[in-house]
């Protein structure tokens, strides 16, 4: 087989490449991430590529036609990940080794599950074992699959020493509910007074909040998500990791995959948060805003997430990484799975036993936050 290793997406195409990914042309894509436009947006945009700490060096492997492909990025720092392996790295240099570049097999700045091996099942072992050789042949001290699906994770966990990581997020579970009152019905009373008090609160500030999907959102509403997005990345990350440009990419290409969730002041945006709308799931993104005010930040993430995704009969809100703040308002934990490659054996070991210490402590974290959730116990009588 030909391994061509490409530097931006405009080098493959498009139809081929989303057809790899399971995203059918005239359906909604399964995953809104490894869409050829979101991918070719990060490029085009510059929030990848020279500068970034994420340099693109994604994976095709054909023979004849393209058989499979893999998002692989070169990265200089452990920025915009999510599974972080900070600690890794500072132990690993200060042992005297080199840990950075590394390869990382990911969607950029994007905390959502889904495919890293692109292509039919029987291509994930080829394509894995590209990426190995890739890093072992250049001298790089790992590579990272991030976010990767459960059944990628079990199938490929042991291949050539690859370890396996789990790690939670956060996500709500559709459970058939036809209106969002039948999603409050499933809670304690306690916690469902608490969400109706802070849809209340939400709704006393006054504003029009409106929910935007395809031509629906027009380019002056990017300008100011804009504003919100860079006081959200300037608070959480020291610099927005998306440029402006982005927006104006995934707007001319993917708005149709796009719910915008705005607050208006009369007729001017003061809040906002942005989902991608896959054929199952609704992905909470990024949220902002010029005011603070109380409860507003619930409203526009989570609650009217559920109301799209119930609406549309979705199964499921993925609300992006960390907060445990979501799980009272019915977003309860879930385990997300990565994947890890170790050149040094020494060094794979010690992490190694590092991820089993680390996998024990979040199934019992799991277990208790299930327990501590907002829904109703079986025998509870109300």
């Amino acid at each position: 087989m030909t391994l061509t290793l490409l530097e931006n997406f405009d080098q493959t195409d498009d139809a081929a490449w989303d057809g790899m990914a399971g995203n059918s042309a005239g359906l909604r894509p399964i995953d809104p991430f490894t869409t050829h436009r979101f991918l070719t947006a990060l490029d085009a945009s510059g929030s990848t590529g020279t500068g970034t700490g994420w340099q693109n060096r994604s994976l095709i492997l054909q023979d004849g036609p393209v058989q499979a492909a893999m998002p692989l990025y070169a990265k200089g720092n452990s920025q915009g990940e999510y599974i972080f392996d900070h600690s890794w790295a500072d132990a690993f240099q200060r042992a005297g080794g080199r840990y950075y570049p590394k390869l990382q097999g990911a969607v950029p700045f994007t905390p959502a599950t889904g495919r890293r091996f692109l292509g039919p099942d029987h291509m994930r072992r080829p394509l894995l074992d590209a990426a190995i050789d890739l890093a072992d042949g250049n001298g790089l001290s790992s590579l990272h699959i991030t976010f990767c699906t459960e059944d990628e994770a079990q199938d490929l966990a042991g291949h050539r020493g690859l370890l396996h990581r789990i790690t939670q997020q956060f996500h709500f579970q559709n459970r058939g509910y036809g209106t969002f009152d039948d999603f409050l019905a499933d809670l304690s009373s306690r916690k469902r007074k608490n969400i109706r008090k802070e849809r209340e609160v939400a709704a006393s500030h006054g504003l029009t909040i409106r929910a935007l999907t395809g031509d629906d959102i027009a380019p002056e509403h990017w300008d100011a998500f804009w504003q919100f997005y860079q006081d959200t990345g300037a608070r959480k990350w020291g610099t927005p990791y998306l440029t402006r440009r982005f927006f104006t990419e995934i707007h001319r290409t993917m708005r149709g995959d796009i719910l915008l969730v705005l607050a208006f002041d009369g007729e001017t945006p003061v809040a906002g948060a942005l989902n991608f709308i896959g054929r199952d799931t609704l992905f909470g993104r990024y949220w902002g805003a010029v005011v603070d005010l109380p409860c507003l930040h619930f409203e526009l993430c989570y609650y009217r997430a559920m109301d799209f995704a119930i609406e549309h009969k979705m199964s499921r809100v993925e609300a992006g990484a960390q907060g445990e703040h979501k799980l009272a308002r019915g977003y309860l934990p879930v385990q997300t799975h990565s994947l890890h490659y170790i050149s040094d054996p020494n060094f794979r070991a010690a992490v190694a036993q590092y991820l089993t210490a680390e996998r024990r402590a979040v199934d019992q974290d799991i277990e208790i936050l299930t327990a501590y959730g907002p829904f109703r116990r079986c025998d509870t009588q109300e």
